[in-house]
């Protein structure tokens, strides 16, 4: 393409130089990895912007001569060697900074053109090797490491062992840029990992020693509690360049030297946020990648018949392989609170290397972003995985510093992916299983909630609030999602706080009775179309499957009835002496629960409710009142005869208690779900290479590609 480009003169233009140096890179004539050359594309102060068409063409060239030139495997190389004299040095910035970031960016874009494109499922079109005469020399490539090894182990040891400071910052955020541009091979491969996957980088990744896995780990999370921002004469900006603006690398040429001039945005996108630290979400997503990432392995291949169907085939694919332990998702488990060591308490001793965090500042941050997803799947994998952790949140006496931005995600469920729906309900869960949890809640009283918006609740509990939530959701999802596994959640949390409740507020009180109500009028409703359709299925023997259908669904909502009295249930029981409230909503609204009264699975906890009004109801009638009822006056007869209240007459009932347990293969789930987040926050990838998960493939735009067309002439330059 185009005429070979000369040398530069000596005093030629830095635009006319870079043009000559990229061009040489992506052509097809081969360079030593010993040569000059190298030395001088890293050192180049490359501040000129491109156009997008441009790089694409230097991207489409390098795939067609990196079969023969190496070039990539060997500006890894560079980079890798770059990283490690960077270590072994203490001063400040200097050009070995330098070079590294304008590798680790250049790398960045050619290795996500290539993966993009890549047609083989085991990503041969990357050519991580080197030219076999120069390998024999350890100077660049040790004898027992194979390429991807090699990188990785030179940038894990970097970030896990290099500070984070306003010279290294950069280099930092290109690191984990190529981190997860390298990972993203996972998108070829179906949700379910197999044993013939290949992901290079990712896989090396996971084979590295447990003190270096440790110390990446402790490093991301700090990165994430300490949300560093890249400087910029002091001060901050935003990491994603818009369309038609200069990249990052362009905007901090004079702060960071020399830099590599394709513009950020070909890379990342342009979605960003520019009051967010760059640098700590793409430290999160990467960790989110690495701890739910899995390499599965056959048990022996011999048994698995290919002659099998496909379903059966995954089927007993699954059944014949297993899963190596990932150390990263270990590391995290085993994350301890900087101050306080349980060694020194139990004496139980921890093989390995520990990560050691301040779990304060972690939870202060996590309370501070759980409106984006990413924070939210880490606090997750934290209160699931990690036992401390989830002990240090209990026994915190500032819940409300994680619950209500949580609470406050679910009341704009609208405006949330399922998902981070699915994530903070199984959350909550998780924490409605310890009794002192659901207890101390009660007593965090919140002066208001301003972004509740169909009444004022001032003074409210936050358990109160919590309630008012949970049954906001159900009846959400009961309009729009129609999910069981929500519904599931909910009562379940509901459930596991019943017998803890503790002054439940009027208002709370009352949307617990109306859930009753409003599944009770969603029950009638199937049984009533369940009951038709069962006749018509008699009368014309059709639409039996309907009726069936009819009769599962009937079936779950006569368990959450079910569930709904025995959260009522548990709150007369053991709680209803300090819940005057909650007697009042159940006297006000006793019609509802009469059409139940005699049905076979609700008869045995209604009849303690009907002890609890007939009690009630008989201390009404005794009393004399001047005039009308008013709310006041009912309630204070119900306060004072609160105080008599023994219980007699009440049947025990075992408590409900619902624990949360991870389903199988909970791969399936994450894995997509941490990806889809890294394409909406780092960048985009080609729709038609992504095999992960469903995508709407775009139509192509004629004007684009009639911009496209015009392009044509602006070629690259190579050497031939």
């Amino acid at each position: 393409m185009g005429a070979v480009p000369s040398t530069p003169r000596k005093n030629a233009r830095p635009q006319d130089t870079a043009e000559y140096l990229i061009g040489t890179f992506v052509g097809k004539k081969s360079f030593p990895i010993s040569s000059d050359f190298w030395q001088k594309l890293l050192e180049l102060p490359l501040t000129i912007e491109w156009p997008d068409h441009r790089i694409r063409q230097a991207c489409e060239l390098l795939a067609q001569n990196n079969y023969h030139t190496r070039h990539l495997a060997k500006l890894l190389t560079h980079l890798v060697r770059c990283l490690q004299e960077s270590m072994s040095t203490s001063v400040g910035p200097s050009t070995i900074y330098t070079k590294a970031v304008n590798a680790a960016h250049m790398s960045s874009v050619f290795l996500k053109y290539l993966i993009e494109n890549a047609k083989s499922d085991n990503f041969t079109e990357l050519y991580l090797t080197l030219d076999e005469g120069e390998t024999t020399t350890e100077e660049y490539l040790p004898r027992d490491q194979n390429l991807e090894s090699f990188v990785m182990r030179g940038m894990l040891s970097f970030i896990g062992t290099s500070d984070v400071s306003s010279h290294t910052c950069l280099l930092h955020h290109e690191l984990l840029n190529f981190m997860l541009v390298a990972m993203s091979t996972q998108l070829h491969s179906g949700p379910s990992p197999g044993p013939k996957d290949v992901h290079p980088f990712i896989d090396a990744a996971i084979a590295e020693e447990i003190s270096l896995v440790s110390s990446v780990v402790r490093r991301l999370l700090l990165n994430y509690i300490a949300q560093p921002r890249l400087p910029l004469n002091g001060a901050p900006y935003s990491i994603f360049s818009e369309v038609g603006q200069h990249g990052v690398l362009q905007k901090v040429g004079s702060a960071a030297a020399n830099l590599v001039l394709f513009p950020f945005n070909y890379l990342v996108g342009s979605s960003g946020d520019g009051s967010r630290s760059p640098l700590a979400e793409n430290s999160l997503l990467l960790l989110l990648i690495l701890i739910h990432y899995r390499k599965c392995v056959m048990l022996d291949e011999s048994t698995t018949d290919k002659s099998e169907d496909s379903a059966t085939s995954d089927s007993l694919l699954k059944e014949t392989s297993y899963f190596y332990d990932n150390p990263y998702c270990k590391a995290l488990e085993n994350a301890r609170d900087i101050e306080f060591d349980r060694v020194d308490v139990e004496g139980n001793a921890h093989n390995g290397p520990l990560v050691r965090l301040p779990f304060a500042s972690l939870f202060d941050t996590l309370g501070l972003y759980l409106d984006e997803e990413s924070s939210v799947l880490l606090l997750y994998s934290l209160v699931h995985g990690n036992s401390d952790f989830l002990e240090y949140v209990l026994v915190r006496t500032d819940l409300d510093t994680l619950l209500m931005p949580i609470l406050e995600t679910l009341y704009n469920a609208s405006r949330r992916t399922s998902n981070q729906i699915y994530m903070l309900l199984i959350i909550l869960l998780i924490l409605s299983q310890d009794s002192s949890f659901n207890a101390s809640i009660h007593k965090l009283i919140l002066p208001n909630v301003p972004w509740y918006q169909e009444r004022l609740l001032n003074h409210t509990s936050l358990g109160s609030l919590m309630v008012i939530i949970l049954i906001r959701t159900v009846k959400y999802n009961l309009s729009k999602l129609r999910d069981v596994y929500l519904h599931t959640n909910c009562l379940a949390t509901l459930a596991n706080m019943a017998p803890h409740v503790h002054r439940l507020s009027a208002y709370a009180s009352q949307r617990l009775v109306s859930l009753f109500d409003m599944l009770s009028r969603k029950y009638n409703k199937l049984a009533e179309l369940r009951n038709d359709k069962m006749v018509m299925t008699k009368a014309n023997s059709v639409g039996g499957s309907i009726a069936e259908d009819m009769s599962t669904e009937l079936h779950i909502y006569t368990d959450f009835l079910r569930i709904v009295l025995e959260i009522l249930n548990a709150i007369l029981t053991y709680a209803l002496p300090r819940n005057p409230e909650v007697v009042y909503a159940i006297m006000h609204r006793q019609e509802v629960f009469q059409p139940f009264k005699n049905h076979p699975r609700f008869n045995e906890l209604l009849e303690n409710i009907y002890t609890v009004l007939d009690f009630f109801n008989s201390r009404m009638d005794s009393q004399r009142m001047d005039g009308e009822w008013s709310v006041e006056k009912v309630l204070q007869v119900i306060i004072i005869n609160c105080r008599s209240w023994r219980g007699e007459g009440m049947k025990m009932f075992t408590q409900l208690r619902f624990t949360y347990e991870q389903e199988n293969h909970p791969e399936e789930f994450f894995i997509p779900y941490v990806w889809q987040l890294v394409l909406s926050r780092c960048f985009s990838f080609n729709p038609g290479a992504i095999n992960l998960f469903p995508v709407d493939m775009p139509v192509e735009d004629a004007d684009a590609k009639e911009e496209a067309d015009r392009h044509q002439d602006g070629e690259l330059n190579v050497v031939v």
